[in-house]
C-alpha cells in the first residue's frame, strides 16, 4: 500500500474508532507510521485528509450497495438496500455519523449523491410496475428518512444507554415506510 493509501486507511480507522470530534493528524500519523509533513504533502491539510476519508467512506458505502444481491422484484431490492444502509451504520456508527455531518456541512460528495440516485432508480422501478402509491421523489424521501432514523438508533445507542436496536424495531421502521410508499395490494410482499 502506498503512503497516500496508508494515510487514508489510517484516517478511516481513527474516524471509526474515535469519531470526527477526536480526529487528529497526530493520531492518523501515528497509526500510519509517518510524520505530519508527509500527511501535508499528500493531503495539504487535516481537512484535506478528512475530506478524502469521507469521500472514501461514501465510496465504500456505495460499492456495498452496488454489490448487493439483485432480485427481479424491485420491492425486494429496495428492502435489501434499506437493510444494507442500516447495516453499514450499525457496523460503523462513528464513521456514519461523521459522514452525515460532512453532508450537513454542505460537502459535495459524488458517491453520496450517487447513493441517493440509486435509491431514486430503485423506487422508479417500483413505480414502473404500478406499485408505488406516492410520487417517486416523495417515496425516496420517506425511505431515506426511515433508513437514517433506524441508523441513528445505532449511532445514539451509547447516548441512550441502550444496546443496539432490536431487529424487530428496525423491521417495524422499514415496513412502516414500505407501507407508506406502496400501493395497498403490494405491501404484503415482505420477504
Amino acid at each position: 500500500m502506498d503512503t497516500r493509501a496508508t494515510l487514508l486507511a489510517a484516517a478511516l480507522k481513527v474516524l471509526e474508532e474515535e469519531g470526527e470530534a477526536q480526529f487528529s493528524t497526530r493520531a492518523v500519523c501515528s497509526l500510519a507510521g509517518v510524520t505530519a509533513p508527509t500527511l501535508y504533502h499528500h493531503y495539504g491539510s487535516a481537512d484535506g485528509l478528512l475530506s478524502a476519508a469521507m469521500a472514501e467512506a461514501f465510496a465504500q458505502f456505495l460499492e456495498s450497495k452496488n454489490a448487493a444481491a439483485h432480485s427481479p422484484d424491485p420491492i425486494s431490492v429496495l428492502r435489501d438496500g434499506w437493510d444494507d444502509y442500516v447495516r453499514f451504520a450499525a457496523a460503523r456508527p462513528r464513521l456514519y455519523a461523521a459522514m452525515l455531518g460532512r453532508v450537513l456541512q454542505g460537502a459535495e460528495i459524488p458517491a453520496a449523491q450517487q447513493g441517493f440516485a440509486l435509491l431514486i432508480e430503485r423506487i422508479s422501478a417500483i413505480a414502473a410496475e404500478g406499485r408505488l402509491a406516492l410520487a417517486v421523489e416523495v417515496a425516496a424521501d420517506v425511505m431515506w428518512a426511515s433508513a437514517n432514523a433506524a441508523s441513528l438508533l445505532h449511532v445514539t445507542a451509547q447516548l441512550r444507554h441502550a444496546a443496539a436496536p432490536s431487529p424487530a424495531v428496525l423491521e417495524d421502521i422499514r415496513e412502516n415506510a414500505m407501507r407508506a410508499i406502496l400501493t395497498t395490494h403490494t405491501t404484503d410482499t415482505n420477504g
